[in-house]
């Protein structure tokens, strides 16, 4: 189907396609307490049950597999089949910082906001309207094109295993979560916590460490209270695989704290080793691990929690390394970079990822790209953990475009609406030439 004919099927269906998509945003499905058929919280389900509905009022199979992930299918062959695996959980929005209402769709300027609409919703719901198109414009895929939503992925992916317990994995397929063009490889990650005791009574003298601290982003606002006086730093928030878009409120508050004399001995020597080893040096250099490969760049570190527990100080790095490094790599240069007595703990831990470049499925999804936005489609890495990192035979593909970076996961989420149009249109060619189907 040509790139015009895609475009105006769009245009002709965009208010049925909004309709639907605003429906999805409105359901704040953020992971909550476990509840009877709602393992990740009642938020998530509700957005499970709500895609299945409209899968079925789009004239497609659809099921809720372990309370953990709608499947959309297109075709009846279960056990060979290519999967688009998306997901409809969110982050917390921290509603305060928002221009728009968080969990609803608003558009401004050519440009739509509200939690999900980058990350993931929209997309996902790209994908399943791309597919409502095709079927209603008389087509039939010869292999069977199965869409997969998920419901945890922001928490570590637990519904998949819960999926392939009873599920066989998609032959191939893609999640549109990451970036444009396709993503042959993910960089490992791994998440240290590292506790440091702190014995000459130095920490005494302050309290807990306050502020909105999680691994999904650089924290952007931290405060201490200090022999009754309450210093505060104030940073830019920015996603965790991007900390050089933010502004770290952890070392800004320890480099505070130094510079008003605040601290002493043993807590004072602490905060100069997290401004000396981690302020604005995000690629791992102050910690002695400058690690860098070409086919994914340099190593990216993000401390994102620091917290006082008794007489310990605890700090969580986030180490996102090159596709040619380990993670043993890593652990033995902070080894010798962390302070005496300092306890290593892993608390995160994912392999890097790489698949077959020359893959023929890889270049139709190339090709796929390069037909709609007329831009050449090589091969990229990834800092970003995805689906793909737990589903089997999938790569990452889209939404964001070359340039974008740092939207996902901060206030006024946003996705221009040309873009999803876009991602729309590369979706139902992708899934073209994927599924086997001709004009």
């Amino acid at each position: 189907m040509k790139k015009e004919t895609l475009a105006a099927l769009y245009d002709v269906h965009r208010t049925e396609f909004m309709t639907a998509l605003r429906s999805v945003m409105q359901i704040k499905s953020v992971r909550g307490p476990r509840c009877p058929d709602a393992p990740f919280g009642s938020g998530p389900r509700a957005a499970l049950d709500a895609v299945a509905e409209l899968g079925t009022a789009y004239g497609f199979q659809t099921n809720v597999i372990e309370s953990a992930m709608t499947t959309i299918q297109w075709g009846d062959d279960d056990d060979h089949y290519i999967g688009i695996v998306g997901h409809l959980d969110v982050v917390l929005a921290g509603e305060t910082a928002w221009h728009f209402p968080p969990f609803d769709l608003t558009e401004q300027n050519g440009r739509l906001y509200g939690r999900g609409i980058l990350d993931n919703k929209g997309p996902s719901m790209a994908c399943l309207f791309g597919m409502k198109l095709l079927k209603d414009a008389g087509y039939q895929p010869r292999k069977t094109i199965r869409l997969i939503l998920g419901s945890d992925e922001e928490s570590g992916s637990a519904d998949v295993s819960r999926y392939l317990a009873s599920q066989a994995p998609p032959e191939f397929g893609f999640t549109p979560d990451c970036k444009f063009p396709v993503v042959y490889g993910e960089r490992g990650i791994v998440n240290y916590q590292l506790t440091t005791p702190i014995t000459d009574g130095s920490l005494d003298d302050i309290g807990e460490i306050r502020g909105d601290q999680a691994s999904d982003h650089v924290p952007d606002q931290l405060e201490v209270t200090v022999n009754g006086e309450t210093i505060s730093a104030r940073g830019r928030r920015a996603p965790s695989n991007a900390p050089e878009l933010g502004q770290n409120a952890i070392t800004q508050l320890a480099e505070k704290l130094l510079n008003q004399r605040a601290v002493h001995g043993q807590l004072a020597t602490y905060c100069q080793w997290l401004v000396n080893k981690l302020a604005k040096q995000h690629d791992g250099a102050g910690l002695g691990m400058a690690f860098a490969d070409a086919a994914s760049g340099s190593l990216i570190v993000t401390p994102y929690q620091w917290q006082k527990s008794g007489q310990t100080l605890t700090i969580q790095l986030a180490m996102r390394y090159p596709v040619s490094y380990h993670e043993a790599d890593v652990t033995q240069a902070l080894t010798a970079a962390v302070l005496p007595s300092t306890d290593i703990k892993v608390i995160r831990s994912l392999p890097s990822v790489l698949h077959d470049r020359q893959d023929p499925r890889l270049q139709d999804l190339t090709q796929a790209y390069e037909q709609i936005t007329g831009q050449p489609g090589q091969l990229v890495t990834t800092t970003g953990a995805t689906y793909a990192r737990v589903m089997p035979n999938i790569v990452a593909f889209g939404p964001s475009f070359p340039g974008q970076k740092g939207i996902a996961h901060n206030a006024d989420e946003w996705m221009d609406k040309y873009d999803l149009k876009l991602n729309m249109m590369i979706d139902m060619v992708a899934m073209m030439k994927l599924g086997g189907m001709t004009d």
